[in-house]
């Protein structure tokens, strides 16, 4: 059967019509879902019911190269022995909910503001993948926002004064803002990276706005200044109309394009419920050309 997608917003996200990934291999097939990438920025796929070594191998097909210096790694051994499976959960290697000091969780918290996987790399993230293993009886959803309508949303002049510009993005300062503080070993480990702030998306060739709560500063202008004008554009990006509030069902795989998107987790009593989810993370290199 074709795939088909059906837009679940007005500016962005495509549910994807039944598919096995575990069984795509061709790549007719992984250039249609990589055309849906650059057509809807968020592609929402049901019932996946990956192992997690299928999971990494999905990933790798699709989009080669995974991102494996994650700030969950310089904090500690991965419990899936691969720290390209980025644990994305409230739980310890036991299965037991992480205490409410444990640094895991004290510093994941941050998950919920507004950001964009491995921006504080150079290559950054492309596309994220995450996995629905374990959901709580509540609601935990995810929220996506399509930096590509906010951009095209700003006036001519407004776009003209942020294309030259670049920013520093650092996990260090993102986690910072609610209070959690890397060692001095682990700020070593962790040294940020310098992007535009305006992307051009090479499989659309659209523009986007690069930023969220990585984004530390704008190089060569006054911190508070930078800040400032990161801080309104971020204010600009999330509103209704860029976005969408994903409800996860079990077993759901959502993959986004992290150049053209932001996102956040929505709280929920995560010291009560469990929650796991497993994510991998491509770089923004070439793609392979066995693809």
């Amino acid at each position: 059967m074709p795939i088909t997608f059906k837009k679940l917003s007005p500016v962005f996200m495509g549910e994807v019509s039944p598919i096995d990934l575990r069984q795509v291999h061709d790549r007719e097939t992984l250039e249609t879902l990589r055309a849906g990438m650059d057509e809807f920025g968020v592609l929402v796929f049901r019932n996946q019911q990956f192992t997690n070594e299928e999971q990494l191998e999905f990933a790798q097909r699709f989009d080669g190269t995974l991102h494996a210096k994650t700030s969950v790694a310089v904090l500690g051994k991965n419990r899936f022995g691969n720290e390209a499976l980025t644990d994305i959960s409230n739980v310890n290697e036991k299965g037991e909910i992480l205490a409410v000091d444990d640094r895991r969780r004290t510093s994941t918290v941050s998950n919920r503001l507004w950001h964009t996987d491995a921006s504080f790399e150079d290559p950054a993230g492309r596309y994220s993948m995450l996995s629905a293993r374990v959901l709580p009886p509540v609601r935990a959803d995810t929220e996506f926002a399509d930096m590509r309508a906010a951009y095209d949303a700003l006036d001519e002049e407004t776009r003209d004064s942020l294309v030259e510009l670049k920013v520093h993005h650092s996990i260090v300062y993102s986690r910072s803002v609610l209070g959690f503080e890397f060692s001095d070993s682990e700020r070593d480990r962790l040294k940020g990276a310098v992007h535009p702030l305006v992307r051009t998306l090479p499989g659309s060739g659209r523009k986007s706005l690069y930023l969220a709560s990585h984004a530390a500063h704008v190089v060569d202008w006054p911190v508070p200044e930078g800040r400032l004008l990161l801080r309104d554009l971020i204010e600009h990006a999330t509103q209704r109309e860029f976005t969408y509030r994903h409800e996860w069902q079990p077993f759901d795989f959502v993959i986004w394009d992290n150049r053209a998107t932001m996102h956040r987790a929505r709280p929920f009593d995560d010291k009560k419920y469990r929650r796991e989810l497993r994510r991998t993370t491509t770089l923004d290199l070439p793609l392979p050309v066995t693809a």
